[in-house]
């Protein structure tokens, strides 16, 4: 009876469609039997791997046609595997029958959402046949095996400036990676002139990294400690750690330019100690789809350099002493590197009793007491940051003033941020800036060494000393506005014609990033999106973000700046970025084409960020060139 009514209201609408529409519709039935026509083709073809899936849309027919393909692929490539089954995460129920078809879904993650589709039928009775060549499916493998040299040479590149945080997680990702391909054993990769096996080579130089590392106690205010971090003798550039406190292990701590704090239970015994440097980095996989996958599928790794007990420490006081000498001097703010004196700060004695206020202001935590020292918009600055986390001095500042202009800056005063609901602490270097007035009128988070040294190296006779000042300086104010939530200031650098692209892994929850979402932007990264945004629309997102997260702290490092071609005083600014907020963080590549024509006014031209390297951009260089696959000056 139901099929009688449905041919019957199937043809009284075909009577009364207009010759147009049923010519159309022919047209459409022979347009599908030619797809199903090639659907058998492909499935009785041996060169191919086919899986079907059916749904009630469009993407269920197509993810379900996609996971009959894994399942296709693992049956096909299960008797070439080689996998280590004592490594798998038994808890997740990965066992020897589970762990080709487990692995296969990783890489279907990223790598097999460019195969192939045909769409059998529409919905809401949607069919859809996934494809894939055969001979395809090795180039899915050394895709893979390419994502692992990056994160080497990432690692690599990290170490070298000291940067033993990205160090220490590049190499832990490319070692969760190497173990997911075909053969592990035989992953091999040219470093320095050797041939080195990954999956050996890899842990050794981990262990390496954190035996080259050296904690110890600097000073003491009751429970609170001051720690000093050397890698290869000297402060370490940026290092994450936990400790156990008396009774638990702690959150995630941040040690930046060899400064790092414990906060002990009180009573707890500071001669037993005990650190544990972070390599995991679990919480921030999720920024790759692919690498999570992995990261689930095998255990965790044990490394016996990566806990380490504090001793070398007076008695008494429980202070090394020759750490309290190193941990002060590096406390003084040092003369940036390479960077001549711009002229004489006039009344600079005034300024350093101004700044021994503030300082005193913030170590009684008697906070009003200095409020006369700031500017209306300083003062708002002032009391953000001292909302922004649990601030703190660490050691004896020394003051050291530059001129920029009509103003003068202080750099920089070591503080310490812990924040209740969060799992990280930071360490930031404060800088405060004084108008003609001498008020201060600005509050910003310094530049690390690596980062003013990356600036300030560069361009030598190229751009004068008193440009890398102000391009050291907007960087600052720019990571501040986020840090501090300052809309205003954001959308004051903002032309409001401003070229803006942003882009997001997909899948996570827009509003626990920065970045906004979009359209596809390179076929080869389906997991990524970028659109290009309006002033207007970046600015909207951005405060949504602003009042979803507690914190925000952004971090620079690889820093390049170049000056284009024209327009003057443009410069173009491409940035390694790590970005953490109260849920969530991520690392990815930022570019900033900025107009300093106007030192006091600079104008954000271009901006650009990408979560990962794109193979569409940059194709040119060779994959191990630092710009390879970054959108840099060279893209505008």
């Amino acid at each position: 009876m139901h099929k009688l009514l449905y041919a019957l209201f199937a043809t009284l609408a075909l009577t009364s469609m207009p010759q147009t529409t049923l010519a159309q519709t022919h047209s459409e039935k022979k347009a599908m039997e030619k797809v199903a026509l090639k659907a058998e083709e492909l499935k009785n073809d041996a060169d191919y791997l086919c899986g079907e899936g059916w749904g009630d849309t469009y993407s269920a027919a197509d993810q379900a046609a996609l996971t009959d393909l894994i399942s296709k692929i693992s049956v096909n490539v299960s008797s070439s595997f080689q996998i280590n089954e004592e490594e798998l995460n038994t808890n997740a129920g990965f066992d020897s029958k589970s762990v080709v078809t487990s692995v296969m879904k990783s890489y279907a993650q990223a790598t097999l959402t460019n195969t192939n589709n045909l769409v059998l039928s529409n919905q809401p009775q949607a069919h859809v046949l996934r494809y894939i060549k055969s001979s395809e499916i090795v180039k899915i493998f050394n895709d893979r095996k390419e994502k692992v040299f990056d994160y080497v040479r990432s690692a690599m590149r990290a170490e070298e400036k000291g940067k033993i945080d990205d160090a220490l997680r590049n190499y832990y990702w490319a070692f969760a990676m190497v173990r997911s391909l075909q053969y592990p054993n035989n992953v091999k990769m040219d470093v320095d002139g050797e041939q080195r096996l990954l999956v050996t080579w890899i842990p050794q130089q981990m262990e390496e990294i954190m035996g080259n590392l050296s904690t110890n106690i600097a000073s003491r205010d009751g429970d609170e400690l001051s720690l000093f971090i050397k890698y290869k003798g000297k402060p370490v550039t940026s290092l994450d750690y936990t400790y156990f406190d008396g009774q638990t292990w702690s959150n995630l701590y941040s040690a930046k330019d060899g400064m790092g704090i414990v906060e002990l239970r009180p009573g707890v015994d500071v001669n037993s100690l005990q650190l544990k440097y972070e390599y995991e980095y679990a919480d921030q996989c999720q920024i790759d789809k692919e690498l999570e996958s992995v990261m689930n599928l095998f255990k965790g790794t044990f490394f016996k350099n990566a806990t380490v007990y504090i001793n070398n420490i007076d008695k008494k006081s429980a202070v090394s002493t020759e750490a309290k000498k190193e941990f002060e001097k590096s406390v003084k703010t040092e003369s940036i590197a390479n960077l001549q004196a711009l002229s004489k700060v006039a009344d600079e004695k005034q300024l350093a009793n101004i700044m021994g206020k503030v300082v005193n202001a913030i170590k009684t935590k008697q906070y009003d007491s200095a409020n006369d020292c700031f500017s209306a918009d300083g003062l708002e600055m002032y009391k953000k940051l001292l909302n922004y986390g649990q601030a703190r001095l660490l050691g004896n500042p020394q003051f050291a003033f530059y001129t920029m202009g009509k103003r003068v800056v202080c750099r920089s005063i070591p503080m310490a941020f812990s924040f209740q609901n969060n799992k990280r602490k930071f360490v930031e270097d404060v800088t405060f800036t004084f108008d003609e007035n001498k008020k201060i009128e600005c509050v910003a988070f310094g530049l690390g060494s690596q980062a003013k040294t990356d600036i300030f190296d560069k361009g030598v006779g190229a751009w004068s000393d008193y440009a890398k000042m102000v391009i050291a300086t907007f960087l600052e104010n720019y990571k501040t506005a986020f840090a501090l939530k300052r809309l205003d200031y954001l959308e004051s650098v903002f032309d409001d014609n401003a070229t803006i692209i942003t882009g997001h892994v997909i899948k996570r929850n827009p509003k626990l990033s920065i970045e906004g979402q979009a359209s596809t932007f390179g076929d080869n990264k389906p997991l990524i999106k970028y659109t290009r945004q309006t002033k207007s629309e970046y600015l909207r997102k951005l405060k949504m973000c602003f009042q979803s997260n507690q914190f925000i702290n952004i971090r620079f490092a690889d820093n390049d700046v170049v000056k284009m071609g024209a327009g003057g005083e443009t410069y173009g600014i491409q940035i390694k970025q790590d970005y953490y907020s109260t849920n969530y963080g991520d690392h990815g590549y930022l570019f900033l084409m900025v107009d300093f024509n106007d030192p006091e006014n600079p104008s954000i031209k271009v901006r650009t960020w990408q979560p990962d390297r794109n193979p569409n951009i940059n194709s040119n260089l060779p994959r191990s060139n630092r710009d390879w696959g970054i959108i840099g000056p060279g893209n505008f």
